[in-house]
């Protein structure tokens, strides 16, 4: 489903920081004398413990970013055997190869060491106003919008419209499956953080609301969706 303003627009520990704070640690504790070497010791620890809960990076302003979801082959398919078919709302665009592009327009992610403490390791929250994804069938129009994705909750929430009226200001749409999430990467002269790779998946609630309104039973939770790339700006 699934990950940030950049302390001072950069990462707040990389690792050759953490190399010389361990570099450093070393030669307090080697200088000192047996008496105090407990004590040096400790406050090392602490210090390291300290450090392993901070962010490696964080993103305070999310605004100007992008969320893409390349679409599944397999849901295309059942969209098209469904006779659904899928279109962009508001500023979200769906180029032909697939790929749907929502622009992020606020919110703020921290991202942590993926095998740290802190779990889950991408917190905070995108929001995605005046823009979704439509599916029309049968006359009927659904249109999913202001998307909301909370990665450490690892969903993404929207309002669901039905026929222009609005049948929820808030529903759980998809499961934003993290387990697939690459580390997060710096590109475009280090003035962008990407996190690719989580799986988009189709949550219960969603599907049950999609095959109602649609008068069908095919969709199911789980469905995978598409594949998510999101691009925020490092200021």
């Amino acid at each position: 489903m699934t990950n940030l303003n950049f302390r001072g627009s950069l990462f707040t520990r990389t690792i050759p920081a953490l190399a010389v704070s361990g570099v450093l640690a070393f030669g307090v504790t080697a200088c000192g004398s047996d008496d105090d070497s407990d004590s040096a010791s400790s406050t090392s620890t602490a210090a390291q413990t300290a450090d392993a809960n901070k962010p490696a990076a964080e993103v305070a302003d999310t605004t100007g970013g992008v969320t893409r979801v390349t679409l599944d082959s397999g849901f295309v398919e059942a969209l098209t055997s469904l006779k659904v078919t899928p279109g962009p709302v508001g500023d979200a665009k769906i180029s032909t190869s697939g790929v749907a592009s929502f622009p992020i327009t606020g919110g703020s992610v921290k991202y942590y060491t993926p095998d740290g403490p802190v779990q889950p390791f991408v917190q905070g929250e995108l929001d995605h106003d005046g823009s979704g994804l439509s599916l029309t069938a049968g006359g009927k129009k659904v249109e999913l919008t202001d998307f909301v994705i909370d990665p450490g909750a690892s969903v993404l929430t929207g309002k669901v419209s039905v026929d222009g009226e609005v049948a929820a200001e808030s529903a759980p749409l998809f499961f934003l499956d993290g387990r697939t999430l690459k580390a997060l990467r710096l590109a475009s002269n280090d003035t962008k953080a990407i996190l690719e790779g989580t799986t988009v998946k189709l949550k219960q609630e969603a599907a049950d609301l999609l095959n109602k309104t649609f008068g069908i039973d095919a969709l199911k939770g789980g469905l995978v969706i598409g594949v998510a790339k999101i691009t925020v700006p490092v200021k």
